[in-house]
């Protein structure tokens, strides 16, 4: 019986920078009512609280739940307020020197676009992220520019020759995000293990991008069960399937201990 089940954000419980519709919402909360569940991306802190955070009913278990921004370079978790455990922050020379590269790879491939909303780079402390039309691009904008991942593997192509060191991942519609080498998903993943006490066993990753060079990948790469998603919708069908299946198992517990 797993005891762990972990998503990516953007993509997968929701559309990119966009809230939980009431849907999601309901699923999540049965969901933190019957098993532990963590969620891991590439969004900050107040991106979480903003679309995920305060759109829960209030209801729903937090306890339970376990939140890792950045894609695992962070960690927050519920006691009577929200507690951050960890942030594996970068320096200010290592920042420069991504931002540089990042402005490098997108002018040396053309990529610079007409019209932005919104910064296109963002310091996250514990992670640079590029996002072609800028951080408030409207999500049907955002949907045309790369929907193959074919401009972002270019642009991940030129970056891992230019800082090796770091650690660059392709996630969300637009963006490129990069982490100190070692410190993403799989990072993530090992510390749910250690901080919660769940075997990696015992996990399972939902994500839309677990393909190579995705930012879900190095997830799969730990060695979670990991379930490809398209899209929201089909997350719910996932969410149902998992419910139905821990109910069934946790009758037939209950009915071997009768």
């Amino acid at each position: 019986m797993k005891t762990l089940i972990v998503f990516d954000l953007d993509g997968t419980i929701a559309e990119s920078k966009s809230s939980l519709d009431d849907e999601m919402s309901a699923l999540l909360r049965d969901l933190l009512s019957i098993v532990k569940v963590a969620v891991i991306s590439g969004g900050n802190w107040p991106q979480f609280e903003r679309q995920l955070v305060s759109n829960l009913p209030r209801d729903a278990n937090l306890e339970n739940l376990s939140l890792l921004p950045t894609c695992g370079t962070k960690f927050y978790r519920y006691g009577s307020a929200w507690e951050e455990l960890y942030s594996e922050n970068f320096t200010d020379e290592e920042k420069t020197k991504i931002i540089g590269s990042l402005h490098q790879a997108v002018g040396a491939l053309g990529f610079n676009a007409e019209m932005v909303w919104g910064e296109p780079i963002e310091d996250r402390e514990s992670q640079i992220t590029f996002s072609a039309l800028g951080q408030e691009a409207p999500l049907e904008e955002k949907k045309k520019w790369d929907p193959d991942f074919s401009k972002r593997k270019q642009i991940k192509a030129f970056l891992d020759n230019s800082i090796p060191e770091f650690s660059v991942r392709l996630g969300g519609t637009t963006s490129v995000d990069v982490t100190k080498q070692g410190i993403d998903k799989a990072y993530g993943i090992k510390k749910l293990r250690d901080i919660l006490g769940v075997a990696i066993s015992e996990m399972i990753f939902i994500g839309d991008a677990l393909f190579p060079g995705g930012n879900d990948y190095p997830a799969k790469e730990a060695g979670v069960v990991s379930i490809q998603v398209r899209d929201p919708n089909e997350t719910k069908r996932v969410i149902e399937a998992i419910i139905a299946c821990l109910d069934s198992k946790r009758d037939q517990v209950s009915r071997r201990n009768e």
